[in-house]
């Protein structure tokens, strides 16, 4: 008698999966859908459209019924020309049951398709066009296995409905309204720029193009992206890598590598070579995983005539097999070449790009694009030399500076970005954190079963370690639990945020 009930339910919805009535589920169970900002029936918040900061709003489900093996995600509004949706995510791993404002994850956790926005594999922000309220409608599907697509398969809203009709085992669905006030108009269109010569495209699309396309080819679309005005690209991120981190360190200075949501770094699309070179006391510059790069000093700003053994994050043991560690805002970044995310890139070979300056130049490895070996002393003192194509370009090098040094090109210091350390340590457990004297033995950083991470070392034959996993009192907390060389190994415990 179900499967009848079902049958004719689905007949009469008119389009499978998602055209039924905006809030109502042909699957019932106690499958649900929430949200810490808004609810079923409720408002969307200003901060999640285009006239907001454009990200999207979080959202949980839960009681997702036996046998479910992956999740997929819709959002999509009605419009009276046809349908358009926002977000499109499915081959969601089964452990994951909700997702962030400005969520990010590696293949491994899911997929995303794209939106009827700008075609793109990201999230739309509504953009409402007209007067009146417009619902908006979130739906999560719970399916008894992941979606099998076959390879270059551009993944819309239409082709994920299909791909899914035969595994749903469940459907939540939430509605929502958003309506634009008066003084919220659509953003003005941008003028035409007036070509020049033979160029096909303005510089700064062409540029903003050529960035973007440097993070396709090497695979990181799902995990990155990027936009674009007319002075920058912004590569956005959540600076928390696809590979093994902090394996190799002996030189601990007990940090750990936490998720920074929102990371955005802004690559100069017309990029000019400056009077005077810049050298920075934090990140020089972001590789296309998008996990910000500094030069190879551990502190302070290096000076460039003259190589510093006493701050060279390498040599001084500070550094993972993959060339980064977790600096003062618990954030991840490399100091020199990204081996581990390198041997990850879809597109390996020396001319692919591993990274941007801020200054707009390019990051190339240890080889000429064209797979020749850089001759001794060709690179010059910020470790670059001049490029055909893009003006200019840096390199990785086996000897110091390792990788980007200093920037040649024009950049606005004020405009860059600075993970800060986590807020709330009232009690001060965080604050001075330091390497302590001598080596540090088999540490591990890994995700443990209950889905908390934790980086584990020894020191002097006592065992120290550093726990956090997210926290329920706030988007982007996370409850901490330490014993750590730093604070004498005592047991501490704290709620910190980003």
């Amino acid at each position: 008698m179900n499967k009848i009930w079902l049958s004719a339910l689905t007949l009469l919805c008119g389009t499978v999966l998602g055209a039924c009535n905006d809030n109502t589920s042909p699957y019932p169970s106690n499958f649900t859908i929430s949200s810490t900002v808004m609810q079923d029936g409720g408002t969307l918040p200003k901060i999640y459209t285009c006239d907001g900061e454009s990200i999207n709003p979080p959202i949980s489900w839960q009681g997702a019924p036996e046998g479910t093996q992956s999740y997929a995600v819709i959002m999509h509004h009605n419009a009276p020309e046809g349908i358009h949706w926002y977000l499109t995510l499915y081959n969601l791993a089964v452990n994951i049951t909700h997702l962030d404002s400005g969520f990010s994850f590696n293949k491994e956790q899911g997929q995303q398709g794209t939106n009827s926005v700008n075609q793109q594999t990201e999230y739309a922000p509504p953009c409402s066009k007209g007067p009146g309220e417009k619902a908006y409608i979130f739906t999560v599907y719970a399916l008894s296995e992941k979606v099998s697509l076959l390879n270059n398969t551009q993944v819309d809203r239409a082709t994920l409905l299909t791909a899914i009709e035969n595994v749903t085992l469940a459907s939540a669905n939430m509605k929502v309204t958003y309506q634009r006030s008066e003084t919220d108009q659509p953003p003005t269109p941008k003028p035409p720029i007036e070509k020049k010569h033979t160029t096909t495209q303005p510089l700064e699309s062409a540029r903003c193009t050529r960035i973007e396309n440097s993070i396709k080819q090497a695979g990181f679309a799902n995990s990155v992206q990027v936009t674009c005005d007319q002075e920058y690209a912004y590569v956005a991120s959540s600076t928390y890598p696809d590979h093994q981190m902090m394996t190799g360190i002996t030189s601990t200075n007990e940090q750990v590598p936490v998720p920074a949501l929102d990371y955005s770094a802004p690559i100069k699309l017309q990029p000019k070579k400056a009077d005077q070179i810049t050298t920075i006391d934090a990140a020089v510059g972001v590789a296309v995983n998008g996990v910000p790069i500094y030069d190879y000093s551990s502190q302070g700003e290096l000076s460039i005539e003259q190589y510093d053994a006493a701050h060279d994050t390498l040599a001084l043991g500070q550094l993972d097999i993959c060339g980064g560690h977790s600096g003062r805002g618990d954030d991840y970044h490399y100091h020199v070449s990204p081996t581990c995310m390198i041997n990850t890139m879809s597109n390996q070979g020396s001319d692919a790009i591993i990274g941007w300056g801020y200054d707009g130049y390019p990051l190339y490895g240890n080889k000429n694009p064209g797979g020749t070996t850089i001759s001794e002393n060709t690179l010059d003192v910020c470790n670059g030399q001049s490029d055909p194509e893009f003006g200019y370009r840096y390199h990785t090098s086996i000897k110091p500076p390792y990788i980007i040094q200093c920037l040649v090109g024009e950049v606005d210091t004020n405009q860059l970005p600075r993970v800060a350390p986590l807020s709330g340590d009232t009690q001060g457990i965080r604050a001075d954190l330091r390497p302590p004297q001598g080596s540090v033995e088999n540490l591990q950083y890994i995700t443990e079963k209950d889905g908390s991470r934790s980086m584990r070392y020894s020191y002097q034959g006592k065992e120290y370690f550093t726990t956090y996993r997210p926290s329920d009192q706030g988007e982007q907390c996370y409850d901490f639990q330490q014993k750590t060389i730093s604070n004498g190994g005592k047991l501490e415990s704290g709620t910190f945020c980003r």
